[in-house]
């Protein structure tokens, strides 16, 4: 287990590594200037003094090679420093820090949502003995994953805010602001959790087990409560790394339509101003949140189906035989 996770931490440090080199090339190749960008901030177009930017060029690093600059960047970063924003001159741990609490809290409600009602609807389509009201409802998780999300957004606007005024429309704060945002950022990740779980409940009725649990006098909502659910869930919780990658790709574009701050609305500005030191942040932010959630799952993944742990336990005590038996004959 030590041997396996330290492989896994090794892992994550060069997915995080990829993702810095990624960013950093891509940004660096935009043929517009960050610094022009960020003195021209309020977009008149008018000539700039070479000297001014030259000065902050140099202020930035930016006039140096590029190999030094990426060097510099990475050492730094290793050391938790992630430079100064171009377009704010503020730290890029505080412009993170100050924007992440906004997006926790509306992708925490989401993730709720989210889970209780792909669960529900899974359930649902699973558990109904009618076969048009099954399939109408397996036919809903395809629809909230091809509904693009700002579609979803503007509709919701439209029902909950301009035509019955029930929450605010825009830059709301508290439960009533968030609810919204939260409803549309669910929505098609709640529609992949169904899609999964019905098709993992739907294959785990046909097994004999079930049979044996419904021959023994099971009720068939205590089945699949008790013996269907957790079979069922296991490829479910192996994908909860691409929904939160989904999760956090789905926020720039809700938190842009809700008018809302966050590391969405963050990453829109930065990615617009090129300011690369806060772009290149908000990807090691996510790519640390991918990997940790990634690297969870694997761990977990044998105390929920205890098979994986006896083949786990049993390929090792094999190679460790495999190893005596070399030793011996050497």
């Amino acid at each position: 287990m030590a041997r396996y996770v330290t492989l896994r931490a090794l892992q994550a440090v060069g997915v995080l590594w990829a993702a810095f080199t990624i960013s950093f090339v891509v940004l660096y190749l935009l043929p517009a200037d960050p610094v022009s960008i960020a003195a021209d901030s309020g977009g008149s177009g008018t000539a700039i003094d070479k000297a001014a930017i030259a000065e902050l060029q140099a202020r930035y690093g930016l006039d140096r090679p590029l190999w030094e600059q990426y060097w510099t960047a990475l050492t730094k970063a290793v050391q938790g420093d992630l430079g100064h924003s171009i377009s704010t001159g503020q730290p890029v741990t505080h412009a993170i820090g100050d924007a992440l609490p906004a997006t926790l809290g509306l992708a925490s409600l989401a993730l709720l949502f989210a889970t209780v009602g792909g669960v529900s609807l899974a359930f649902a389509a699973s558990y109904s003995r009618r076969r048009w009201l099954r399939n109408a409802l397996r036919s809903l998780p395809s629809l909230g994953v091809s509904v693009p999300t700002f579609w979803t957004g503007l509709l919701l606007l439209q029902l909950f805010s301009f035509q019955f005024r029930l929450v605010p429309a825009f830059g709301g704060h508290g439960i009533t602001g968030t609810i919204l945002p939260a409803l549309t950022l669910a929505i098609p990740i709640g529609a992949v959790i169904a899609q999964v779980l019905a098709a993992g409940l739907e294959s785990t009725w046909r097994q004999p087990f079930v049979d044996v649990a419904l021959a023994k006098g099971g009720s068939r909502w205590w089945v699949q409560r008790k013996h269907v659910l957790r079979s069922a869930a296991l490829p479910t919780f192996t994908i909860a790394g691409v929904l939160v990658g989904n999760m956090l790709a789905g926020s720039v574009v809700v938190e842009t339509v809700f008018a809302r701050t966050g590391v969405g609305r963050l990453t829109q500005t930065s990615v617009l101003a090129q300011d690369i030191p806060v772009v290149q942040g908000i990807v090691l932010l996510t790519s640390t949140v991918f990997v940790t959630v990634n690297l969870a799952v694997d761990l977990l993944y044998p105390l929920l189906d205890p098979r994986i742990a006896g083949r786990t336990q049993r390929a090792g005590t094999a190679a460790a035989d495999n190893i005596e038996e070399v030793n011996v004959r050497g």
